[in-house]
Parts: C-alpha cells; sequence; structure tokens
C-alpha cells in the first residue's frame, strides 16, 4: 500500500488577505504600529534604570515577584505552574532575563519597522506579549498580541514594502507563485502528473 501526499489548496480569502501584496500598505501601517511599541518600550528599559547595566535585574525582580503574588487565592490571575517557572527559573537569573527583554523589545521593534524578516520578528513579539499576559499584566499586551499574531499570518505580504522584500527571496522564499503539481487520478488505477497554476 502506498501512501500519497495530498497538498490541501490555500483558500481564496487567505490568500488575499495574507498573500497578496496589494493590501502591502495596510500591512504596513499595522508592521509599523506594533513596531514603534515594541522599540518605545525597550529604549525606556535600556535608557532607564535597573533593566541593564550594573543595576541589571532590580527592575525584572519587582516585576516577577509581583506576578508570583498573583498566584494565589480562588481564582489565581497567575497560574502555578508559570508561577513555578518564575519562582525556579527566571527569578534566579533574573539579570539574563532583564537583559534579554529590554534587548529583544529593540530587536523586534527595529525588525518590524525596517520590514526584515517580518514574521520571526512578529512571533517573538509575541511570545514576550504571551509571556507578560501570563504573569498576569494587561495593558497593552493583548492587542499586540493578537496583532502579532496577524502578522505572523501575513508574513509573506507583511514586509513586501520593506526589506523582506529583497532578503527573503535570497533565502529561497518565492515572490511569484509557481506551477503547482497536482495528482490526477484516473479510472485504470494509475496516476499522472499534471500542472496546475494558481487562479
Amino acid at each position: 500500500m502506498t501512501t500519497e501526499t495530498r497538498y490541501v489548496p490555500e483558500p481564496q480569502i487567505t490568500r488575499t488577505l495574507f498573500a497578496d501584496t496589494r493590501l502591502a500598505p495596510l500591512w504596513t501601517l499595522l508592521r509599523l504600529y506594533v513596531g514603534y511599541e515594541w522599540l518605545m518600550a525597550g529604549w525606556h528599559k535600556i535608557s532607564g534604570g535597573g533593566w541593564v547595566g550594573d543595576n541589571a535585574g532590580a527592575a525584572v525582580t519587582g516585576f516577577l515577584k509581583g506576578a508570583l503574588a498573583k498566584t494565589g487565592g480562588e481564582h489565581p490571575d497567575v497560574s502555578g505552574w508559570y508561577g513555578a517557572f518564575i519562582q525556579n527559573v527566571a527569578l534566579p537569573n533574573a539579570a539574563l532575563f532583564s537583559h534579554m527583554v529590554a534587548f529583544g523589545e529593540v530587536f523586534v521593534g527595529i525588525a518590524l519597522i525596517l520590514g526584515l524578516f517580518t514574521g520571526v520578528a512578529a512571533f517573538f513579539g509575541g511570545l514576550m506579549n504571551a509571556n507578560f499576559l501570563l504573569a498576569g499584566t494587561l495593558s497593552s499586551n493583548p492587542v499586540l498580541f493578537i496583532l502579532a499574531t496577524w502578522l505572523v499570518l501575513g508574513w509573506r505580504v507583511a514586509g513586501w514594502i520593506g526589506l523582506d522584500r529583497w532578503a527573503l527571496p535570497r533565502l529561497g522564499v518565492h515572490t511569484v507563485p509557481q506551477a503547482e503539481s497536482r495528482v490526477v487520478a484516473h479510472p485504470f488505477g494509475h496516476h499522472s502528473q499534471q500542472p496546475h497554476l494558481p487562479s
């Protein structure tokens, strides 16, 4: 018995929303907004106190201890498993996590503003948002997490008006639809390959 590889075609609506360069200006505005928010957040941490330098870890320690305080009660804002992660991993390495957050926010912001590896940058931005949310902090995190998820979905076109337009083809990402191959079944049991052009 042979196993046949099948490919599920992408619906027209998702192709239009997430891969049509005509929507690139809209994606660019979204990308620039999220990038600016991350860049400013990281810059305030780097230029302020308690995140980097000699006093690195002080600010994030206070944040993490505040999150630990939210693990108690009948309906805790922070789950027990995440509290264990804070207690056993994050707090003992507060200085490391402090640098990772501060510089990570700046790098994500710059990458999104430049439109360079947009999908990857948005993924790590969303990952930071998710950790802030798990630590019981709302603020702008729910909105930024949703927008980051959209940017990950629209990675093919979100950086079109940006450096991705030149960087992604160098990595082998096609910007022009290629002819697809589909398996066509014949009544006598054999199969043939026929080219299938995207509509």
